[in-house]
């Protein structure tokens, strides 16, 4: 009987380990979690607006980074957050975001009400100039002639927004007090910059950005200049930031070199990428550069030099490192 007893005990873990295995069990909690790594088919890409430089930059790179292994499908979004967000969430692999943003979210800041680490870093990519464009007929010259005035400050929860809160605050201005402010992407801050029912709009974005080239073809715009002292504090106070300075060849508008700062447009993907695909996506990426350039004038202002050293705290996937150290950029 005691024989039969142990007989039939083992045949019953033996269905139980069969059936745990079957339904993706994992005994072994140790298990390296890269082993959940997999080559993703399709992936899908959080940008921005469909008139912003985020969603024209990445649908010209991505034309060029697919192979017979996988394709890319580029969304237009709400932006850096909506992007990391979404990754977290698993409707986005990869996206394009702020350097700023990311790093708001790997820390769980602004806007930010947890860590996320679902996330890691390709690469910088190219400046995203801060640019504050108002209607000539408004009158505003500087950031302190915003007080009182209609202003889109970006999608809620973008990096646009942050900035906007950020150079205000510089400047001695309250974003929620000092400024009537208007939540609207970059197609909808030149849509109402052009029917005049605001005043001025904080927009991030390579230059030139679409939208704002399109609304100078019929409405007479300014870029405002922010000033030694706001740049001198933005600096001090951000790390993110670095100076830019833009002139005619940002937009023909331009006469005069107008003195701004600039975040850096940057590639992250899903950590459950495998080393292998985000190895390959880094690979192409430069190596593909000259062609991107030719499709985008953002590939021109690609620079491998920034590609590692500006994440600031988000680590690089691993399959990014491994390009890194073989082509010499990173030791």
């Amino acid at each position: 009987m005691k024989k039969k007893l142990a007989i039939v005990l083992s045949l019953v873990l033996v269905f139980a380990t069969l059936f745990m295995t079957a339904c993706g069990g994992n005994t072994d909690p140790a298990k390296d979690p890269a082993d959940a790594q997999q080559v993703i088919s399709k992936i899908k890409v959080g940008t921005g607006g469909n008139t912003g430089t985020y969603y024209a930059f990445t649908t010209a790179a991505c034309q060029l980074l697919g192979t017979d292994t996988y394709s890319f499908e580029v969304l237009s979004t709400g932006g850096s957050q909506a992007n990391i967000e979404g990754i977290e969430d698993g409707d986005y692999q990869m996206g394009i975001v702020q350097n700023d943003v990311m790093n708001y979210a790997y820390e769980g800041s602004n806007g930010f009400s947890s860590q996320i680490t679902s996330f890691s870093a390709i690469g910088c990519v190219y400046p995203e100039v801060c640019q504050v464009i108002a209607t000539k007929a408004s009158g505003i010259k500087t950031v302190a002639d915003l007080k009182g005035k209609n202003v889109a400050v970006g999608d809620v929860g973008s990096g646009v927004y942050y900035n906007a809160t950020q150079i205000l605050a510089a400047a001695g201005i309250d974003i929620d007090k000092d400024i009537n402010k208007t939540a609207a992407s970059f197609g909808d801050s030149a849509t109402q910059l052009k029917d005049g029912s605001i005043d001025a709009a904080f927009i991030t974005a390579g230059t030139p950005t679409t939208a704002i080239t399109e609304l100078a073809t019929s409405t007479e715009v300014v870029a405002v200049d922010l000033g030694d002292d706001v740049i001198a504090k933005l600096m001090k106070d951000y790390s993110f930031y670095a100076e830019y300075e833009m002139t005619s060849k940002d937009y023909d508008f331009i006469t005069e070199p107008v003195s701004t700062v600039a975040t850096m447009a940057t590639f992250v993907v899903t950590n459950d990428m495998s080393e292998d695909q985000a190895y390959q996506i880094t690979k192409d990426l430069w190596e593909k550069q000259a062609d991107i350039a030719t499709a985008h004038a953002k590939g021109k202002e690609m620079n491998t030099d920034i590609a590692a050293s500006a994440i600031g705290n988000v680590p690089l996937h691993p399959g990014a490192e491994k390009y890194y150290k073989e082509a010499g950029i990173i030791a």
